[in-house]
């Protein structure tokens, strides 16, 4: 009995004396550690790495940049099936542990000490949040053991509403997803909230390898993965029988999903994510930051297709170039005859037939290529076109033009393999007959006889698909352009850029010719010439003579013998007829008029760099080069009636929370801010709009006084007195009132006035004549409309072809030209390259755009003038036209205007012979 007594004393104290060691190791360890665990705040304040995010101004995805897909959702967004998949496979004891589960550990600890291998996990859902947040996935027991105090902590600052919030949204599930939004999105294309039972139980099964358990790397072993998580639902009884069986039986749909780009935009993303970097740096890529853009989606998607046409219809004027490259015939070996076509999804090896032993072409021929249907049919002779189609699955489409090999040469057919192992056989009519050669920029060669004539076995070749008046696509032959172009189209109102493309395709040539490229704007230039004329005494009915001039100028390096487009010259010529004829003999005489330094002076109001300009009569000619942007800018002075703005996409940037952090505050034009405002008025707009409730009660009380006592001081004195307001309610600040939502023209910077009213009003005039009657008379033609106004631009070669244009809301330059400076061909022009483009962009920008007449100003007048002198017109002139003047610069009745050299007689007869 003493024997048992003692042995029971000593095993206590042995007891005791271990479990007060561990409790001294736990307790060492945990002064050891706690200092390095990171603080509650820390916790709290831990910021998700959200993706930047590039949208249009109605709120649709452009892009988005970052290496983590993440989209936050809040806990109230999860669905319940969800919750209940993830706690049933991960943590039963969830909601009443205390972050750690000693059962858990203990089972973990038993597997662990029988079989020596990794078991069941011991962790917690707060213990894998700790993990993944703050510790490394090195298995050690420093690590574990900080598991559980970080999860003891968590669960003492954070409620379990809010750790499955952050468990949900930080977790990694593959595939670059980080979150189950994010990973909804990989695998199924949809939300969270859209997916079924089973794709729940998928991805909670995805948690557990990510990299190797999900329904894309490994759809067998995910699926097991899925039935686990499904039967443990039902176990828990979270689900019926019946619904744990539906779900059993539903097939793995899962596949890769791109995040869904809703506008091709590439050229504008990044023009924000250069300025959202030069503003937050690195951290732009991670702290879920949402960039508002200016740009319209529908006109955005307008411009890239009204580019991508443009450029081929431009290709297909100048002849077949042949193929991008050539495969070599040895790569796709004849193979047995018995040997079974394999589709290349389900096989590494793709056995394809050459079609021209295919039985369906024949008498079938017609109705087999219109339907554009896959060849099936197994031929007599065979190939194994397996490392052609790899090689042809690296070659990216471009501008919606696919890459596709030559199979099979017929007479006036060709048959092509396409990327997805689809053959496709083109019919004479399909492109093939109009394939006649490039020899040059203005030759084409011999019509085609055969398809021997265009294409070749091995051919890499361009398809398009277009659609006929049935609305039945169909593929035709095409190529990718060798010209570029782009557009930008601005408001006039404030330079907010609408629309920009810079170039075919951005993945193609990221270089964006829109704002990058520098080039001679030519005839494009002529208003703002023309512009300094007007200010410098010129008017619309000023005769200059248009006429052959040779300049020998050291500052053009060679004796210069300039030209009109038509090699004609026409004589005396009144200034609007030469604008909207572009005769560019008189726009050097215009220039050599007034001074090459009064119109640098004009110029410069314009936005344009006076230190970059010419300082010789080339300048009348465009010869300085300019991006498109720029010029664009330029133009909007002339829409919106004399002011410069400047052109911006960011219009607003909110961070992760949907706080505001940046806001644009444009230059804009403001038509009324020079009209008079009584005192009272002002002071009670400023006080109604600032966020203060007592000073709205101001207004309401105190304020409600006559407007002859209402000095402004008195009224602050009031304010002061009872409100205790400090802040200047007469100067409301920009950021106070874009709280309010309150902002007016009245309120953003105000555009410089740099065109006096009657100018602009008379260029305005000139440049609707562009449109109505001179060289972009197709774009009268075709809208029908009053309001319109623009002037084309060619230069030398021409190596450049431009139109820019404009309606008062909406203004917009097309460009193009070779990015090597290649001419463009002799029949090339301003109004046969560019103007299509702006034609079919504008023609959805101005589909509910009123028509806008502009209102004569003060101190303009019309008169009538004679057509062949500019002079004021006698009575009862028959052929005498309107014409509008500034008062102060109307001709006399059948007398010249002032005295001028270059229209006295014997100048121009010296000229003219």
């Amino acid at each position: 009995m003493k024997l048992k007594k003692t042995l029971f004393i000593v095993t206590f104290l042995v007891s005791l004396f271990g479990l007060g060691s561990a409790f001294m190791v736990l307790a060492g360890f945990y002064l050891y550690l706690s200092p390095t665990l990171p603080s509650v705040e820390s916790i709290r304040d831990y910021r998700l790495q959200t993706p930047l995010r590039v949208y249009t101004a109605d709120k649709k995805l452009i892009l988005e940049f970052g290496e983590k897909r993440r989209h936050p959702i809040q806990y109230h967004d999860i669905p319940q099936n969800f919750i209940n998949a993830l706690i049933a496979a991960e943590d039963d004891d969830f909601y009443t542990h205390n972050g750690v589960s000693i059962r858990g550990l203990l089972r973990a600890a038993v597997h662990l000490i029988t079989t020596g291998r990794k078991g069941p996990g011991g962790s917690t859902l707060t213990m894998q949040l700790t993990r993944h947040i703050f510790l490394s996935l090195k298995q050690t027991f420093s690590r574990k053991f900080n598991e559980i105090l970080l999860a003891l902590r968590l669960e003492k600052e954070l409620t379990k509403e809010e750790i499955l919030e952050m468990y949900v949204n930080l977790m990694f599930l593959g595939k670059r997803a980080y979150g189950i939004e994010a990973a909804a999105e990989v695998y199924y294309g949809k939300t969270v909230r859209e997916l079924s039972l089973a794709q729940h139980a998928m991805l909670v099964g995805v948690f557990k390898g990510p990299s190797t358990q999900n329904p894309i790397a490994n759809p067998e072993k995910a699926l097991r993965r899925r039935n686990y998580v499904l039967s443990r639902m039902r176990k828990l009884d979270y689900i019926s029988q019946e619904d744990y069986q539906a779900a059993v039986d539903e097939p793995v749909t899962a596949s890769h999903h791109s995040y869904k780009i809703e506008v091709e935009a590439p050229y504008v993303a990044e023009m924000a994510r250069k300025k959202i970097f030069e503003m937050f740096g690195p951290e732009a890529y991670t702290n879920g930051y949402k960039v508002f853009t200016t740009v319209k989606s529908d006109l955005q998607t307008r411009a890239q297709t009204s580019i991508v046409s443009g450029l081929l219809t431009y290709d297909n004027r100048h002849g077949y170039r042949g193929s991008e490259r050539q495969f070599d015939i040895a790569d796709a070996p004849l193979v047995d005859d018995n040997v079974i076509v394999e589709e290349a999804e389900d096989s590494d090896r793709l056995i394809a037939a050459a079609i021209g032993n295919n039985p369906k072409q024949g008498e079938d021929q017609d109705e087999s290529v219109e339907s554009q249907e896959a060849s099936s049919a197994i031929p007599k002779e065979q190939r194994d076109y397996t490392a052609w189609l790899k090689t042809l699955k690296s070659i990216p489409d471009y501008g919606g033009l696919v890459p596709a090999v030559v199979t099979q040469v017929a007479d006036q057919t060709i048959t092509v393999l396409l990327k997805d192992a689809q053959f496709l056989t083109l019919t004479w009519e399909q492109g093939l007959a109009k394939a006649r050669p490039y020899v040059s920029e203005n030759i084409l060669g011999a019509k085609p006889e055969t398809a021997n004539d265009v294409a070749q076995v091995g051919d890499v070749i361009r398809l398009q698909q277009v659609q006929d008046k049935d609305e039945q696509h169909s593929w035709r032959l095409s190529q990718l352009p060798a010209a570029q172009a782009s557009l930008v189209s601005l408001s006039p109102e404030n330079g907010a850029i609408l629309a920009l493309v810079g170039g075919f395709d951005f993945n193609y040539s990221k270089f964006n010719r829109a704002i990058q490229a520098e080039r001679q704007p030519g005839s494009n230039f002529k208003p703002f010439i023309y512009t300094a004329a007007l200010e410098n005494g010129l008017t619309a009915a000023t005769l200059i003579n248009d006429a052959p001039i040779v300049f020998d100028d050291n500052q053009l390096e060679a004796t210069w013998r300039p030209e009109n487009s038509s090699g004609k010259f026409y004589g005396p010529t009144r200034l609007r007829t030469a604008l909207y004829r572009s005769r560019n003999l008189v726009s050097i005489r215009v220039l050599q008029r007034i001074g090459v330094k009064n119109a640098i002076e004009s110029l410069e109001r314009f936005g344009f760099n006076p230190d970059e300009l010419p300082k010789d009569l080339s300048l009348a000619l465009g010869t300085h080069a300019l991006p498109p942007i720029e010029v664009a800018s330029g133009y909007a002075s002339f829409a919106n009636g004399g002011y410069k703005v400047d052109p911006y996409l960011v219009q607003s940037i909110e961070d992760a929370d949907g706080e505001v952090v940046f806001e644009a505050a444009p230059a804009t034009v403001c038509r009324t801010c020079d009209e008079p405002i009584s005192q009272l008025e002002e002071a009670e707009d400023g006080i109604e709009s600032s966020n203060n409730p007592l000073m709205a009660a101001l207004i309401k009380s105190e304020l409600e006084v006559q407007v002859a006592d209402s000095e402004q001081e008195e009224v602050m004195e009031v304010a002061e007195a009872e409100y205790d307001i400090d802040e200047d309610i007469f100067d409301l600040s920009f950021e106070t009132k874009r709280l309010l939502r309150i902002l007016t023209p009245e309120d953003y910077p105000k555009a410089p006035k740099i065109i006096d009213d009657q100018i602009v009003y008379i260029i305005d005039s000139m440049l609707k004549d562009v449109v109505k009657r001179g060289t972009a008379y197709k774009a009268g033609q075709k809208f029908k409309r009053p309001d319109l106004a623009g002037k084309t631009g060619t230069t030398n070669g021409p190596l450049d072809a431009w139109f820019s244009g404009y309606h008062p809301n909406i203004v917009t330059t097309a460009w193009v030209g070779f990015d090597q400076n290649l001419p463009l061909g002799n029949a090339e022009f301003g109004g046969t390259a560019a103007l299509p483009i702006w034609m079919d962009f504008m023609e959805l920008a101005l589909a509910d755009e009123p028509i806008v007449n502009r209102v004569q100003p003060n101190g303009v007048v019309s008169v009538r003038i004679d057509p062949e002198t500019g002079q004021r017109a006698r009575a009862g002139d028959p052929d005498a036209i309107f014409e509008i003047f500034r008062k102060d610069y109307v001709p006399a009745v059948g007398a010249a205007e002032e005295s001028d050299p270059w229209k006295s007689e014997e100048n121009i007869n010296e000229e003219l012979f």
